[in-house]
């Protein structure tokens, strides 16, 4: 079962099968879904997202870490304004590739590098994983400066997952320390 990690603003948990309608909120959108796909098509209703919750959260639990999926809360108002993964790539699973998600009403805040930095952090330190990687479409210019911000750098392009061209990010355990330019949220507080 994955960890639940805290950062400034956030807890990441474990999805809840009572997230569906912030979960639908999110990945019921073709805004947020069009970059998801193939991996993940839009969720057409809420009767669906509850069964693709029941899917993640019984891969969660039959999972070890570093895998796992996090619901994103707003620690403050304990609602849910996102999703966070950490899932091995295809083809082979050799690659562990690190996503985020945010409802459209919480994007330009910050939130989706918050968590993508609490999650990598406590993959690359707490959980041993050497390296992560995002990979990301080249016309989702917000996910590619979200990886930036989180601190990854760009590697290359590739067509290797997905059968898709992608940009590809890398973050390795030495790079949890760069200062990072234009952070404009707080250091990991703990996971737990």
């Amino acid at each position: 079962m994955a960890s639940t990690i805290v950062s400034e603003r956030l807890t990441l948990r474990p999805w809840r099968l009572d997230d569906v309608d912030a979960a639908f909120a999110i990945y019921g959108r073709p805004d947020v879904a069009r970059w998801l796909s193939p991996a993940m098509d839009t969720v057409s209703d809420r009767d669906a997202m509850r069964l693709v919750l029941q899917q993640w959260i019984a891969e969660d639990h039959r999972g070890s870490p570093p895998t796992g999926r996090w619901a994103v809360e707003l620690t403050a108002e304990r609602r849910v304004v996102g999703g966070v993964i950490l899932l091995y790539l295809p083809p082979g699973g050799e690659d562990l590739e690190i996503g985020w998600q945010l409802e459209p009403g919480a994007w330009g805040r910050g939130y989706a590098a918050e968590a993508g930095h609490a999650t990598a952090h406590w993959a690359l330190q707490q959980a041993g994983v050497d390296e992560l990687f995002a990979v990301v479409r080249p016309a989702n210019a917000r996910a590619a400066a979200t990886a930036e911000r989180i601190g990854m750098e760009w590697v290359g392009e590739t067509d290797k997952y997905y059968d898709l061209r992608l940009q590809v990010y890398r973050l390795r355990t030495g790079d949890l320390d760069r200062p990072l330019p234009g952070r404009t949220y707080g250091a990991d507080r703990h996971s737990r």
